[in-house]
């Protein structure tokens, strides 16, 4: 079991995100995992730096920690060619410790460019073809592809790491998981389904499993409960919400009638480790094996700290439920 810790990236400035990564590292944690947004999900939380320049950096200041996406999308902001480059890139500035975590991506932040929003089933497809791409880059040698929605021509990927790193497929059912099977080599969710990791390993998928578990940590449960429901609110309107809706303005519409205690039902709140130990559970359960904190709370040293002493080799020797 390997535990790593969710950068907030919507909720704090580069520089921070940076530090909390320096800290995390001090902390213990195996892995860090941040994702690759353009806009954040509410006004409130006020960030979202360039997540590819947040990563060359934070190679350059740790060690040992891993480095992980959570997800970026490769295939309407960015071409897949550039993520393979980027991939690649951080692959050897971190020594072999980058994970690419890849997914279909929501409105809020693909739109931007001006390219459009797909259908649903369409962004699958043009995911499997952004696979396709990425993987035949990492095969090295100047490549060309020609799919239905992306094409690639004569590229080359020069600096290619002797480890290639995981890509890490998000998946919300079988079929994605099915995906992160045939093209990728790892899986990441976001809900401690088992179906996800049967599927995946049905067919024939045996890599790592990331999982993020929500948390929000403070001294006092209702302050805890009160800072996720300012700042991470949007996380209650499911994925069928989250994919579509283009700006924060209409987060915050989606998610007005959110309250505390709907908070309290998805986020472990408070100070009790018993409480966010046993919300960790369900995922060890489901087979997955890369658990990562997503802590919502308004005090992130205070957690780690916590984290260092206590919480992470707590959930770190948890083992399934008979």
């Amino acid at each position: 079991m390997q535990v790593g810790y969710k950068l907030a990236t919507e909720a704090f400035s580069p520089t921070e995100i940076v530090e909390q990564t320096v800290a995390a590292e001090e902390a213990g944690f195996d892995f860090v995992e941040l994702s690759d947004h353009y806009h954040p999900w509410l006004e409130e939380q006020g960030h979202s730096g360039f997540t590819w320049s947040m990563l060359g950096s934070m190679a350059a200041k740790t060690e040992r920690i891993g480095l992980a996406t959570g997800v970026t999308c490769p295939m309407i902001r960015y071409h897949p060619a550039i993520i393979a480059q980027a991939a690649a890139t951080v692959q050897l500035l971190s020594g072999n410790r980058f994970t690419l975590g890849i997914g279909s991506g929501e409105r809020l932040n693909e739109h931007v460019v001006g390219g459009g929003w797909p259908a649903v089933r369409i962004r699958h497809h043009m995911l499997r073809e952004a696979l396709e791409i990425i993987n035949l880059l990492w095969q090295g040698g100047y490549q060309s592809y020609e799919g239905k929605y992306l094409t690639l021509e004569d590229a080359r990927v020069f600096d290619l790491p002797d480890q290639l790193p995981v890509i890490a497929v998000a998946s919300g059912g079988p079929g994605a998981s099915k995906l992160a099977a045939q093209y990728g080599s790892g899986l990441f969710a976001t809900e401690p389904k088992a179906e996800l990791v049967e599927a995946y390993a049905e067919h024939g998928g045996s890599g790592p499993k990331y999982a993020e578990v929500p948390m929000a940590w403070a001294p006092d449960e209702d302050a805890a409960a009160q800072e996720a429901l300012k700042t991470s609110r949007w996380a209650l309107s499911g994925w069928k919400v989250m994919s579509e809706l283009p700006n924060p303005v209409n987060f915050d519409a989606a998610s007005s009638t959110v309250t505390a205690e709907d908070v309290k039902g998805q986020f472990s709140c408070g100070p009790d480790l018993d409480r966010h130990v046993q919300q960790a559970q369900p995922y060890v359960d489901a087979g997955f094996d890369h658990l990562v904190f997503q802590n919502a709370g308004p005090d992130p040293d205070g957690f780690l700290e916590v984290c260092k002493s206590e919480l992470i080799e707590r959930v770190r020797s948890l083992t399934p439920s008979s």
